[in-house]
């Protein structure tokens, strides 16, 4: 029941993210005779301090949190899987100078050299996909890594080794397929904290500026207002914590299929 759950919360914020480009400009036009406005037939969820309609802005907010996490995902996983790769399959002095530009970057918090970037960078989604990718990468490189190295010296790779396959080639066809298991697994924790993550910098101000919506800044805006009109913040701060939850469990429940200790035999 709650994998089923979890599914269907990430197909409605799919859903949610689809709808925005339907809205369009609708959700950014101001009435103030809305003002304030609670939950109507108008308006599922309540109007917000310009009498925007609430839902529609979270419509839109699902929309830069999925273009965020994918963008994320999507640049970080490459570039980090390759450099892992490369790092764990070569050896020696590559992989000693590339593990400690990893601790390099492991020392820093990586939500506050996030923070740093992006306030150098100024705000902007952009801007935003640029900073995390630039903490998120390291993840994926040193999990490839680990993977490559466990991996290295098995038979088919070898032997592929020994009729001069190219090094390229040799990485693509024999190693990469047998490390997108955990790859994927980590991807999912990966869009998690890139939701959350674009939240909290768009709720500082380093994120998406008005009038486009984020979650982090539609529940920035609402704290004014959290005693006399407590929805602008319930809604966003939900709709998060659903997401981020329900990506979690998928990629727990992935990690746990994926294992084969305990893996249900059933």
């Amino acid at each position: 029941m709650l994998r089923v759950a979890s599914y269907l919360i990430v197909f409605a914020w799919l859903a949610l993210a689809i709808l925005g480009f339907f809205i369009g400009e609708d959700a950014n036009n101001v009435h103030l005779n809305s003002f304030l406005s609670g939950p109507s037939y108008q308006a599922w969820l309540g109007s917000d301090e310009l009498g925007r309609p609430v839902l529609q802005r979270v419509a839109l907010g699902a929309q830069t949190s999925l273009f965020v996490a994918v963008g994320v995902v999507f640049f970080s996983a490459i570039i980090g899987t390759t450099i892992g790769v490369i790092s764990g399959y070569l050896g020696g002095w590559t992989d000693r100078i590339i593990t400690k530009i990893i601790d390099v970057f492991l020392a820093f918090p990586g939500l506050l050299l996030a923070i740093a970037l992006a306030a150098i960078l100024g705000p902007g989604i952009e801007n935003v996909v640029f900073a995390l990718v630039v903490v998120g990468w390291v993840g994926y490189a040193r999990l490839s890594r680990a993977q490559t190295m466990s991996i290295r010296h098995r038979e088919h790779i070898l032997a592929a080794r020994s009729l001069a396959v190219p090094t390229p080639i040799m990485l693509y066809r024999h190693v990469l397929p047998l490390i997108l298991a955990p790859l994927g697994v980590e991807a999912t924790f990966g869009i998690a904290g890139a939701v959350i993550s674009e939240a909290g910098l768009s709720f500082l101000g380093l994120g998406v500026q008005p009038p486009e919506a984020s979650w982090g800044s539609m529940i920035k805006e609402g704290t004014r207002y959290l005693l006399v009109a407590p929805h602008l913040v319930l809604a966003p701060g939900i709709a998060l914590m659903m997401v981020v939850l329900a990506v979690n469990l998928i990629g727990d429940q992935w990690r746990d299929y994926l294992d084969v200790k305990t893996r249900s035999t059933k």
